[in-house]
């Protein structure tokens, strides 16, 4: 969801402006994905980059899952959506941590989409944490490293949760940037990719429809013919 910071200064106004405006736009964006029958959209909400930009700007980030679930989970509750949140959740400050595993446990019986958010996240990280975890398991014993495949390293990333719908079919990201900063490095091998020039919070239905024509144009051939 790239862009917030450009769309606030084109319009003069400080880049938390537009990171506000972009949270409002996520409830636009999920409740379209939605409808359109989207089973996981999943959101990059903050990095593990991200605890680089100014501190000011990082406190208005950490309170944001406050104010999106405080304000829109009766939505979530009445579109059957499954909140899950896929990062390094443990790092978090304590006041965000409490909201988003509250907004999980409350909507983990919903079987709708799931919208999963990308929070204190990173490709890298997640990737050298799969390694330790699965070198500790050898070392112990517990498995041979003859036994590491695809499906058991995939077991221990971050987006495990998603199961057989952890690896995306498209991947958009808006702004016109042309790169994936870092993101879901693993589940991206095969996605599909556009890179939509809209900053993201004028991000629309209209645009998410045009996107995914685009994508339904592809041909996916996964390294076959």
């Amino acid at each position: 969801m790239d862009g917030n910071g450009r769309w606030a200064k084109r319009s003069g106004q400080p880049r938390i402006a537009g990171h506000k405006e972009g949270m409002n736009n996520v409830k636009r964006i999920a409740t379209a994905a939605s409808h359109m029958g989207v089973k996981v959209l999943s959101l990059y909400a903050f990095s593990t980059e991200n605890w680089s930009r100014p501190s000011k700007e990082v406190s208005f980030l950490m309170r944001l899952p406050v104010d999106f679930f405080g304000t829109f989970m009766p939505d979530l509750i009445k579109e059957n959506i499954k909140v899950l949140v896929t990062g390094f959740t443990e790092h978090l400050p304590e006041k965000t941590k409490k909201v988003v595993f509250k907004a999980m446990d409350d909507t983990k019986d919903n079987t709708g989409m799931v919208l999963n958010f990308a929070f204190n996240y990173g490709g890298r990280a997640e990737i050298v944490n799969a390694a330790k975890n699965l070198a500790k398991e050898a070392v112990n014993g517990s498995i041979s490293p003859d036994d590491i495949d695809d499906k058991l390293f995939a077991d221990q990333l971050l987006t495990s949760p998603l199961g057989s719908l952890a690896d995306p079919d498209l991947l958009i990201r808006t702004s016109g940037e042309e790169r994936i900063s870092n993101f879901l490095l693993w589940q991206l091998a095969y996605s599909e990719m556009v890179f939509d020039k809209t900053y993201w919070p004028d991000f629309t239905k209209d645009n998410l429809v045009e996107d995914i024509k685009i994508f339904n144009d592809r041909d996916r051939r996964f390294g076959a013919i």
